[in-house]
């Protein structure tokens, strides 16, 4: 094992409050990042939706932004090259071949400021409760694969809100050391699932879970559960935010790893589909 395999590296997750106005919103990230990385954090997570809480589900149309180019990736590729450290954005809207739906996409650039890796939100969320409705893929185009991309604390594997639910997504993933979830859940849903699928994330692929979410009342009324969270390989919260905007931190600890998955071998006990 190298010397960077066995170091531990500190991760930080960006919890946000975001509304409307893209400006604004990357006003109140960029001292969060700022404090993330006074802290330690070699990398960063902001939580989905970061650079634009819409009051409608239509206004990330006139949001999106052509690959390459555009004010939220231009703010995530100068986070990362300011602080030398790797950024993830939650989700920024990219235009996609539907002229009706963009793409979700999260985004991943490094220390120099180029981007890394890419991953189009795969799963939709749909949820309807009293005044509350749901229908992502009204303006949302989904995504087809998987990603994961190698960063120096190991393999990371890339996910956005919804798909939280669907664990043969990060089965598919093989061997992460970390897997991301920025995310915006609703506060109904939040109260009730949250807590419990990341920690079955964490459990079930033996890895450390860094949750970045929205957790607030938006622009409009929209509320959100936050609870951003750290969670290691045996489920344990390591640190949490309720609500409100600001920054829980953490270690992904490779030695940690080791112990978990050498005491309870439950990955190499898989008897099913191992593709």
């Amino acid at each position: 094992m190298s010397d960077a395999s066995r170091s531990t590296h500190r991760v930080a997750a960006i919890q946000m409050v975001s509304g409307p106005d893209v400006a604004a919103n990357l006003a109140q990230a960029e001292p969060l990042i700022e404090g993330a990385h006074a802290r330690g954090a070699s990398l960063c997570v902001l939580p989905e939706n970061f650079g634009l809480m819409a009051l409608r589900a239509r206004d990330k149309l006139a949001a999106q932004e052509d690959d390459g180019q555009g004010p939220q990736q231009d703010f995530l590729a100068r986070m990362a090259r300011a602080y030398r450290i790797h950024v993830i954005g939650g989700s920024v809207p990219l235009r996609s071949p539907d002229p009706e739906r963009t793409w979700q996409t999260l985004l991943v650039y490094g220390p120099d400021g180029t981007r890394v890796a890419r991953y189009d939100k795969i799963h939709l969320f749909r949820f309807t409760h009293g005044d509350e409705d749901y229908d992502e893929a009204r303006t949302i185009r989904p995504g087809s694969a998987p990603a994961v991309c190698e960063l120096p604390l190991g393999r990371v594997g890339l996910s956005i809100c919804y798909d939280l639910r669907f664990p043969e997504l990060y089965r598919a993933m093989n061997d992460v050391a970390l897997i991301v979830v920025p995310a915006a859940f609703t506060f109904r849903t939040g109260q009730a699932h949250w807590e419990t699928l990341l920690r079955a994330r964490a459990i079930e692929n033996q890895c450390y879970v860094l949750a970045a979410a929205q957790g607030g009342v938006h622009e409009g009324g929209r509320r959100t559960w936050g609870h951003s969270m750290i969670v290691d390989p045996w489920g344990e919260i390591v640190d949490w935010l309720a609500d409100g905007s600001g920054i829980v931190l953490g270690d992904v600890d490779p030695a940690r790893i080791a112990d978990v998955r050498s005491r309870l071998p439950a990955l190499e006990h898989r008897v099913l589909d191992r593709s």
